[in-house]
């Protein structure tokens, strides 16, 4: 073969290999979609499977697209927890406490910080206002972002929640505040929409926690809930 015939074969391969892997990075929320949620329809650990109608399609994804609700970077705007659900009502209810620390074990996350009185999600974890400060009896709801699995970066907030799609029930979740440790249990995963505000209910019979991510990973297409009940001695 002639050098000049080669080297237009390996730039050939090398255009092709970018382009491939190009496609691959756009559009990996949707193959994510099938990869990490629709398993879960049939998981047990899922206490509210997909709904079938809620299973990406081509005609699903041109509703979404035409709602503005596919960004593969995020909404700006969510960057805000004020914005997550702009109709719930704000109230302090955190009895002073400015922030404490959240880990997960099983997903590698160690010490995130929670304020309770900034709702910057760049900087930190956020606590929703007006929801119990664990390990108060009642709902303590915690937002975060997630992205793609593959941008995960541990000092990034903006990337926090990226590998929650591998939580699985019975999981820890451990808060640390005022210098004690609790343990949470996650007893179910859900998928909502992203303006359900049932999930952030009270339930006065424990302490639980919930955690509130988007989902598919790397779009804010739906609202990934985990939610967990204090672990008693």
């Amino acid at each position: 073969m002639k050098p000049r015939s080669r080297l237009s074969t390996y730039i050939g391969i090398l255009l092709i290999s970018i382009g491939m892997t190009t496609g691959m990075y756009v559009f990996w929320p949707m193959i994510s979609w099938q990869i990490y949620i629709a398993p879960l329809v049939t998981n047990a650990a899922l206490a509210s499977p997909i709904p079938q109608s809620t299973i990406l399609t081509p005609s699903v994804i041109q509703s979404l697209e035409a709602s503005g609700t596919t960004s593969l970077l995020g909404d700006r705007r969510l960057t805000s927890a004020r914005n997550w659900f702009p109709a719930y009502p704000r109230q302090q209810t955190s009895g002073g406490v400015q922030s404490y620390t959240l880990s997960i074990p099983s997903i590698g996350l160690e010490d995130k910080e929670v304020s309770t009185i900034s709702e910057d999600l760049t900087k930190h974890l956020v606590h929703l206002s007006g929801t119990s400060i664990p390990p108060m009896i009642g709902n303590a709801v915690i937002f975060g972002h997630s992205t793609l699995p593959q941008l995960y970066n541990p000092n990034d907030y903006t990337t926090v929640f990226a590998r929650i799609h591998d939580i699985k029930r019975g999981d820890a979740i451990i808060i640390d505040l005022d210098d004690v440790s609790y343990t949470y249990r996650v007893i179910s995963i859900t998928v909502v929409e992203p303006d359900d505000t049932s999930v952030l209910a009270h339930s006065m019979d424990d302490s639980y926690l919930t955690i509130v991510t988007c989902t598919p990973p790397g779009t804010i297409w739906k609202r990934l809930i985990v939610r967990a009940r204090l672990q008693t001695l």
